[in-house]
C-alpha cells in the first residue's frame, strides 16, 4: 500500500514530463543565478528606528566626552541615514555633519590594499613579491633567525611581516618624509618574529606599502589613490593634506584633559599617508563601503569599481588568524564566542551564529573612527570623531547589532540552480522501487559505498513511518552543487540531502534520508 500511496504522489509530478530518462545535468555554470535579499523594504525599516541610533551616538558622546561625532548608515548601494552631534570647531562652534571633513586614520589602509591590489590585476607586481624587489633598501634587513623567508607584499598586506606592533609610535610618523622612512629601513628595523609567523599591527608595514604602490606607479602614493580610487568611486571630498580644506568644513582634533578639550595639532601629510593620512567625510565614504558591500555576492555583471569585484571581496577575506574570542558577548548579553583575522587592510570576524563582520578603526591624535560592514546582510555603519583615539567602535557595534535584531534582517537567499531541482526531480521517481532506470544518475561509487538493497530497506521502512506522502518540500540549496528537502507525509517527513560530483555531468555522490522529529 505505501508503494501505491508513493507512487501516486510521483505521477502528479511526472505527468507532463516527455517519455524516456535523460539523465544528462548540464554544468550549473552556464543557468548561474545570482542570490538575493528577499526583503526588499529593508531601508525603510532601518529608517523606522533612526531615533535608536541617534540615541546611542548622542549618549556615547555624553559619556566619553566626543567634540564632534558623525555617523551614517548604508545598505546596499546607498548612504540611507546620516547625522550627526557636537561641533568640529568648538572656538567657532561650527555644527558637524555628514559633509564635515574628519581625518580617518588607519581606515586609509584598505584603500592602501586597493590600490596594490589594482596593481597587481594591471600586471605591475605579484603579492608573494619580496618587497626587497621594490624597496631595494630592504635586502639589507637583518632576520631574528638564518632560515627566515624575505618580507613578501602579502606579509605587509596582513600584518604578518614580523613588524613589532606600533601604536601610538607609528601615528607621530605621519608627517615624515620619504628619506626619513628609507633612512629608518636603511639603519635596521627590530622584528618581533620573523615574517609569516604571526599578525602583528604594523603601521611601518603600511608606510612601506606606499612606497611600494609610489615605486611601481610612478605618482606620489596620495595620487595614486585619488586618480585611481577616489575619483572614479565619486569621492570627491575626500584629500590627504588638511592645507587644502576649507577651514569651515574641516574638523579640528581635540584631547579631554583636566576636564576640558584641549585643541591637538594637526599632523601633516608625509610618507605614512597609506598607513592613516585621509580626511574624508561621511557622505564620500559611504561610497566605499556601498562598493566594498555591493561587490557580494558573485556575479556576471559588468564590472563598474576602481577595481574587479573580486579584488574587492579580496580585500574582505581573513588572510591571517588573529585569534579566538570564547567569552565574547553581545550587546544583549549573549555568550557568543567569535573568530578573527586580518584581510588586506581589513579586519573580518565571525561570531557563533555564523555572522562576518568587516571592519576597520582609526585613531590619531584629536581622531578616532570606524566603519563596520556586515557584508551578509548588506548593511554597513561608519562613524568619525574628532576626539583623541575615540573609541567609535562600541557605540557603531551597538547601533549596527540593534538595528540587525530590530528590523530582523536576513542573509540573501541562493535560488535553487536548475541542476539541483532536476535531481530533486528525479530523487523522488526514485523513491521506493530504486529501478535500475534510475542508476545513470548516481555516481560510480555511490553503490559500491552502500548497496541498493540497503538503501531500499531504509527508504521503505522511513516511508511506512510517515505515511502517505501528500507534498515534497522545495529544495534548500547549501549551494550550486548541495541541497536538502522533505518528504512530507500524513504522519510525518523524511529530510532528504544529497549532493553532486565535480564532473561536468554532475551525479549524485552522497544522499541521505533523516526521519524529522
Amino acid at each position: 500500500m505505501k508503494k501505491i500511496l508513493f507512487y501516486s504522489f510521483v505521477l502528479l509530478l511526472s505527468c507532463n514530463e516527455k517519455k524516456g530518462h535523460d539523465f544528462q545535468i548540464a554544468n550549473v555554470s552556464s543557468a548561474y543565478q545570482t542570490p538575493y535579499f528577499e526583503d526588499s523594504l529593508r531601508p525603510e525599516k532601518i529608517l523606522k528606528y533612526k531615533f535608536v541610533i541617534d540615541s546611542i551616538f548622542r549618549q556615547s558622546a555624553r559619556t566619553n566626552h566626543n567634540p564632534a561625532i558623525a555617523y551614517g548608515v548604508v545598505v546596499d548601494d546607498k548612504l540611507v541615514y546620516s547625522n550627526a552631534v557636537g561641533y568640529t570647531n568648538l572656538e567657532k562652534k561650527i555644527a558637524a555633519d555628514s559633509k564635515s571633513r574628519f581625518r580617518i586614520a588607519s581606515m586609509t589602509k584598505s584603500f592602501t590594499a586597493m590600490s596594490i591590489l589594482k596593481l597587481r590585476d594591471e600586471g605591475k607586481l605579484q603579492l608573494s613579491d619580496p618587497v626587497a624587489q621594490y624597496i631595494p633598501e630592504m635586502e639589507a634587513l637583518k632576520y631574528p633567525t638564518k632560515d627566515a623567508s624575505p618580507i613578501t607584499i602579502f606579509n605587509l598586506l596582513t600584518m604578518s611581516a614580523g613588524f613589532p606592533e606600533d601604536n601610538p609610535w607609528g601615528d607621530r610618523q605621519l608627517s615624515d618624509t620619504d628619506q626619513e622612512l628609507i633612512d629608518l629601513v636603511k639603519s635596521g628595523i627590530s622584528f618581533s618574529s620573523n615574517p609569516g609567523s604571526q599578525f602583528e599591527y604594523s603601521n611601518l608595514g603600511y608606510g612601506l606599502l606606499g612606497r611600494i604602490i609610489s615605486n611601481v606607479s610612478g605618482k606620489r602614493y596620495q595620487d595614486y589613490v585619488i586618480d585611481n580610487i577616489l575619483r572614479p568611486l565619486q569621492m570627491n571630498d575626500c584629500e590627504f593634506e588638511h592645507e587644502k580644506i576649507a577651514n569651515e568644513k574641516l574638523a579640528l582634533g581635540y584631547r579631554w584633559e583636566d576636564n576640558i578639550w584641549k585643541p591637538e595639532a594637526l599632523l601633516k601629510d608625509g610618507s605614512y599617508a597609506s598607513m592613516g593620512g585621509m580626511i574624508c567625510t561621511i557622505d564620500d565614504f559611504a561610497k566605499y563601503m556601498s562598493f566594498l558591500l555591493t561587490s557580494w555576492p558573485p556575479r556576471n555583471e559588468d564590472e563598474v569599481g576602481p577595481v574587479k569585484r573580486n579584488s574587492a571581496r579580496e580585500l574582505q577575506k581573513p588572510w591571517v588568524f588573529r585569534g579566538l574570542a570564547p567569552n565574547y558577548k553581545t550587546h544583549s548579553g549573549e555568550l557568543c564566542p567569535r573568530t578573527g583575522s586580518y584581510g588586506f587592510g581589513l579586519g573580518w570576524r565571525q561570531d557563533c551564529h555564523g555572522l562576518v563582520s568587516i571592519s576597520h578603526s582609526g585613531g590619531l591624535p584629536g581622531f578616532g573612527s570606524v566603519h563596520i560592514l556586515l557584508p551578509d546582510l548588506g548593511i554597513g555603519i561608519v562613524a568619525f570623531s574628532n576626539l583623541t583615539y575615540a573609541n567609535m567602535g562600541a557605540p557603531a557595534s551597538q547601533a549596527l547589532d540593534t538595528l540587525v535584531s530590530l528590523t530582523n534582517l536576513k542573509k540573501r537567499v541562493l535560488p535553487v540552480s536548475p541542476t539541483l531541482k532536476k535531481v530533486q526531480d528525479r530523487l523522488v521517481k526514485l523513491i521506493p522501487d530504486w529501478s535500475d532506470q534510475h542508476d545513470a544518475l548516481f555516481a560510480e561509487n555511490f553503490f559500491p559505498d552502500r548497496s541498493k538493497a540497503y538503501r531500499k530497506k531504509e527508504t521503505d521502512e522511513l516511508l511506512t513511518k510517515i505515511g502517505k506522502v501528500v507534498s515534497v518540500s522545495k529544495i534548500q540549496p547549501e549551494n550550486l552543487l548541495r541541497g536538502v528537502f522533505d518528504i512530507i507525509g500524513e504522519k510525518g517527513s523524511i529530510e532528504v540531502y544529497f549532493t553532486l560530483t565535480p564532473e561536468a555531468d554532475s551525479k549524485v555522490q552522497y544522499l541521505s534520508f533523516r526521519l524529522k522529529e
